[in-house]
């Protein structure tokens, strides 16, 4: 898995500035509230929203199918699917979705990054990097921690303001998106950095002797 995202690890980067783009856009768009925003262009940022997700979703897809080294990793192929359903469904859909269906979409990106990142720091990749290692820790429990507050979102649990339009959805979706921008940007980084010299196939086989002494 490491060794396949080792290799496309810019693309992960690239997924980390669209959900950057999105969090900034739920930011404005919860700063300027229902007033603050023609009904045109509010129609708008929905649909530029939307065409980031799917595109961020599509950099997380490749990043885990394409040249893959000893399987796929299927974690970050379930977060890019679930990424990319977030934005494509309101493109397709003629019926209208609740913030329910997109909820538990972030329950499993969510889910499914925090458990990624707690399988890489059993890896090799950080056995040398005990800060990066505690850092990606935290980052795992963390993205837990928002699949659950969503999850309790959907569910009821937390209350939203008691009136049609709620603002405060459009705060919680800049929260996770900024989180997973800065969590895809950290990973890319860091595997950009150790990945190749980790994971050189050259590196890892250990010496056998000299064939000469085996004579």
């Amino acid at each position: 898995m490491i060794q396949t995202l080792s290799k496309n690890w810019w693309l992960l980067a690239l997924c980390g500035v669209l959900e950057a783009i999105v969090s900034i856009i739920y930011l404005i768009m919860y700063d300027a509230g229902p007033d603050g925003m023609l009904f045109q262009g509010w129609r708008t940022e929905v649909a530029l929203l939307c065409r980031l997700s799917v595109a961020a979703g599509v950099c997380i897809i490749a990043a885990g199918t394409w040249r893959p080294t000893n399987g796929i990793p299927w974690l970050v192929i379930l977060n890019g699917l679930a990424l990319s359903a977030y934005g494509l469904m309101p493109l397709l859909s003629k019926a209208p979705l609740g913030f329910n269906f997109f909820a538990l979409l972030i329950v499993v990106m969510a889910m499914s990054f925090g458990v990624l990142a707690l399988e890489v720091t059993r890896t090799g990749l950080y056995q040398q990097h005990r800060v990066g290692k505690w850092l990606l820790g935290v980052a795992g429990a963390a993205s837990t921690g928002f699949a659950l507050a969503f999850l309790a979102l959907a569910g009821g649990w937390i209350q939203l303001e008691r009136r049609p339009f709620h603002p405060a959805v459009f705060l919680w979706l800049c929260l996770f998106f900024a989180f997973s921008a800065v969590c895809m940007l950290g990973l890319a980084l860091r595997l950009r950095r150790i990945g190749g010299s980790q994971f050189d196939p050259r590196r890892a086989l250990s010496p056998i002797g000299n064939p000469q002494h085996a004579r």
